[in-house]
């Protein structure tokens, strides 16, 4: 493997619009328990904004803020071409996006009351396809993930990571309850490390009959983020806590997990320990929390590294691409 390529990780998993709209009422106001077999609301929603979204865009962003080459492998649709105008500007490889001209690009709709109760519609679109891409057709990676994304395509790349002796990542986020049990542990099999968020890890536990200390003896890593709590990464029999770093504010949670897996990716690229690894993606989710979306943060890497010590009272030297 050539030096250029030594830190590119491919990141499999989907690329969407959101779309986020703000109601300036309260859910609870007009929806009526009594009435909830019957239900017919509707809510003026004068705030609207597009963010540009989705595991694997997300994922990318936050590895090219690093310093790092993230290669998503996601499928769009016919509305990809403001999407692919931001991946332009803010550098975003484009190389294993594949066009589905007959379907809409993956699109999440979520309506927020005062009380920050959110109310979701998605329509997967081209992400459905995403088995179309292979990993194979991605040369010269590291390292790997499968996040979010069509259940076929979480399934195959899943699989062809483990042919192809690529180690990786296996997040399956929202994408759990697509999976059964069986198929959870044949991903854990497969997997170098697996990560969720505490929420899922109850899910999986339930669906696999699995311990941590069980699926941390089948991978390299078990790392479960507990949002304000923190994180704990169980790995050779030990249990890593992970403080979380403290935010300048809380502005929207959006992303905030996807940041923190580009910042694990980060780590295992550059052979990091996991304490500094875990320290890195606490920070890059608190960073992210302080902007609305899940793209429209930034930093240097003099400004990451400054933080990072007031944080965690160590210093750190950010590793390039290279």
């Amino acid at each position: 493997m050539t030096s250029q390529f030594s830190r590119r990780a491919l990141i499999c998993g989907s690329v969407a619009y959101d779309t986020i709209m703000v109601f300036q009422g309260r859910f609870k106001e007009h929806i009526l328990p009594d009435k909830i077999h019957m239900l017919n609301v509707s809510f003026l929603v004068p705030q609207m904004r597009r963010e540009f979204g989705g595991c694997a865009g997300n994922i990318a962003y936050n590895l090219h803020l690093l310093g790092d080459v993230g290669l998503p492998m996601a499928t769009v649709g016919k509305d990809f071409g403001q999407y692919e105008d931001w991946m332009k500007k803010t550098g975003v490889p484009r190389d294993h996006i594949k066009l589905i001209d007959s379907e809409h690009t993956a699109q999440g709709f979520v309506t927020t009351d005062l009380d920050d109760n959110q109310i979701w519609a998605f329509h997967p679109g081209a992400m459905q396809l995403s088995h179309e891409n292979q990993v194979g057709h991605a040369k010269d990676v590291a390292i790997g993930i499968v996040a979010p994304d069509g259940r076929d395509g979480m399934i195959q790349h899943a699989a062809q990571f483990a042919a192809a002796k690529i180690p990786f990542i296996f997040d399956p986020g929202q994408g759990l309850p697509l999976f059964s049990g069986d198929e959870l542990r044949a991903f854990i099999d497969q997997a170098n490390w697996v990560a969720v968020n505490d929420y899922e890890w109850q899910m999986v536990q339930e669906k696999t009959r699995l311990s941590a200390q069980e699926i941390a003896g089948k991978v390299q890593a078990l790392i479960v983020t507990r949002g304000a709590e923190g994180s704990v990464i169980y790995t050779q029999g030990r249990e890593i806590t992970i403080p979380t770093a403290k935010p300048k504010q809380i502005v929207d949670p959006t992303g905030c997990g996807d940041a923190y897996r580009a910042g694990l990716l980060h780590g295992l690229l550059h052979g990091l320990d996991w304490e500094t690894t875990g320290h890195i993606a606490s920070l890059l989710g608190a960073i992210k929390i302080e902007s609305r979306g899940t793209q429209n943060h930034t930093f240097t890497a003099a400004e990451f590294e400054r933080r990072y010590q007031a944080s965690f009272g160590r210093q750190l030297t950010l590793k390039k691409a290279g």
